[in-house]
């Protein structure tokens, strides 16, 4: 029997990792939602779409990793948080300006809702403005 901390360990692993929407989505309900208070993903408000923006950065740092550093899962609430640690360099074409040849170490958390065994709701906590001077973006 699958868990919601085994959907959530294979739902982070194939958003890290750039698999987009194909991957991603067999983990949640077709209409999960996506929020961020970082100023990049202001506007994404659906897990497909932050599911693809993740694919697209891939492709300008094509070295882009992750580093679990938590993953806990909380039964009584059905929701499940992977803290990390996202690495990489910008040394692609693509994303906000042309390569920085600059890289990135930057911690992040994901808060997975549950319902009915998929994920209906992800939060996404990051100092996006961090990762962003780091990468020479601003």
């Amino acid at each position: 029997m699958t868990t919601i901390t085994d959907t959530a360990r294979a739902f982070f692993d194939a958003v890290e990792t750039g698999k987009g929407w194909t991957a991603a989505g067999v983990y949640c309900t077709p209409d999960a939602t996506f929020s961020s208070q970082a100023e990049p993903l202001a506007d994404i408000k659906t897990l497909q779409a932050y599911a693809e923006w993740m694919r697209g950065l891939l492709t300008f740092i094509p070295d882009g990793r992750y580093e679990v550093r938590s993953f806990a899962t909380d039964m009584e609430r059905g929701s499940v948080c992977a803290y990390a640690v996202f690495s990489g360099t910008h040394s692609a074409e693509g994303g906000p300006c042309p390569p920085t040849g600059k890289s990135t170490r930057t911690d992040y958390v994901y808060v997975m809702e549950f319902g009915d065994g998929k994920i209906r709701h992800m939060t996404k906590i990051w100092n996006a403005g961090w990762a962003m001077r780091e990468l020479g973006w601003m």
